[in-house]
């Protein structure tokens, strides 16, 4: 069950000017499930995109990368659940951009104008003629739609939506996104989709996507495993009367990328409170770090590591298990006597051991809640990074071991 995770309704789901949404039913996960979901664009827009960095990218991952390296403009995405096309060889990419083909035909574009996703099953053929027979048959829906069409082993839907009036001018921002394990940067198996009626100049915009997912998309963890077909993408359509914002100069710059972090990091943390099995939201909020680098490292070793997620699940204040994650991180000079580490807002762990204050009682008071903050000052800098993790329990084992039956 997903951790204290509203699920907008649709009139709080927000439709983008240029953006149609179309949903289907392919039979690639299961029967009459919608699985397959069509997004046009209409006229001229931007693209920004980050994807997995898992050697074994899937095809779907290396044809969008491809067609977007045309520079020919982006005019539809395709997304498939239940099969990830990864692990397939030429077969799957041969298979990809067949799709990509009959959406072209289908829409009226060239095919290196529509990007392929999948999600679901690695090491699969995937069912082709299913997703080709189901294009033409698609219908038009609203978001909530489209978030449950790409969900896997996700028990809820996953959407956010922003409004912000700038000049007199509104700019809208609506995202969904699917994850729920197989979740680690870089990337954190996931897929994330932003659109915004914004105007953004395509290079600033991509620089915009990477910032935006290094403090979202790329600061979460599920299960240490980094998937094979990881995508986020940003559209941005243009059709604000809103000025073009072509520059990290321009007036509105930090508004819109504040916005569209607060969207990425909404996502982000959805996909971990939906987390295989959780039930804690826990936030390792690491401080006064020489580098973020740094403290992102430590964070992650904390966030991944079995023990200290097991802790979590059974309310468990076995700290010592934090302690242990920072220690092997990785920080060769780490001086440990000056490290403070809370739990909430109680000091567990100073000068290089318990804190004198500490009680098992106060420990055992926070681990019984569902959403935990770790705070790690580890008195070496300026610098911090928070890093969003879940627990680790019986379920997430139940649902991986039963996840092809």
């Amino acid at each position: 069950m997903a951790v204290n995770l509203t699920v907008p309704n649709d009139r709080q789901v927000l439709a983008i000017d240029g953006v149609q949404v179309f949903v289907g039913q392919a039979g690639v996960k299961k029967p009459e499930h919608d699985d397959l979901t069509l997004i046009v664009l209409n006229g001229v827009n931007s693209i920004g995109a980050v994807f997995t960095q898992n050697r074994f990218c899937a095809a779907p991952v290396q044809i969008a990368k491809q067609h977007l390296a045309t520079d020919t403009g982006v005019r539809a995405l395709v997304i498939n659940t239940g099969n990830a096309n990864a692990g397939t060889g030429r077969q799957g990419l041969a298979d990809a951009e067949f799709i990509c083909e009959k959406v072209a035909q289908q829409i009226g574009c060239a095919a290196a104008q529509v990007l392929p996703f999948s999600t679901g099953v690695i090491l699969e053929p995937l069912p082709v003629d299913r997703i080709v027979t189901a294009l033409p048959k698609v219908k038009v829906v609203h978001w909530p739609q489209a978030a449950a069409a790409i969900m896997t082993t996700d028990t809820v839907p996953k959407m956010a939506s922003r409004t912000v009036s700038i000049d007199g001018h509104k700019v809208h921002f609506t995202g969904i996104a699917k994850g729920s394990g197989m979740i680690h940067p870089n990337m954190a198996t996931m897929l994330g989709f932003v659109f915004t009626d914004a105007d953004i100049a395509q290079p600033l915009l991509q620089q915009m996507v990477a910032e935006v997912a290094n403090t979202s998309f790329n600061a979460i963890t599920v299960d240490g495993d980094t998937s094979t077909n990881d995508s986020f993408v940003v559209v941005a359509t243009g059709k604000t009367e809103l000025g073009r914002i072509d520059s990290e100069a321009s007036k509105d710059y930090a508004v819109i990328k504040t916005v569209l972090a607060d969207v990425a990091l909404e996502l982000a943390q959805a996909i971990v409170r939906d987390g295989e099995g959780a039930s804690k939201f826990i936030t390792i909020d690491v401080r006064h770090a020489l580098t973020e680098a740094e403290a992102r490292q430590v964070g992650y070793a904390v966030a991944r590591s079995p023990l200290v997620k097991t802790a979590f699940y059974a309310s468990d204040p076995n700290l010592g298990r934090i302690l242990c994650a920072i220690g092997y991180a990785g920080i060769a000079d780490l001086d440990v006597s000056a490290i403070k580490v809370y739990l909430g807002d109680v000091l567990v762990a100073e000068k290089g051991g318990r804190a004198s204050n500490y009680t098992e009682e106060a420990g055992q008071q926070v681990m019984a809640q569902d959403e935990i903050t770790v705070t790690i000052d580890l008195a070496r800098g300026e610098a911090q990074a928070k890093i969003y993790t879940c627990d680790l329990s019986k379920e997430y084992v139940a649902i991986n071991a039963d996840y092809r039956s």
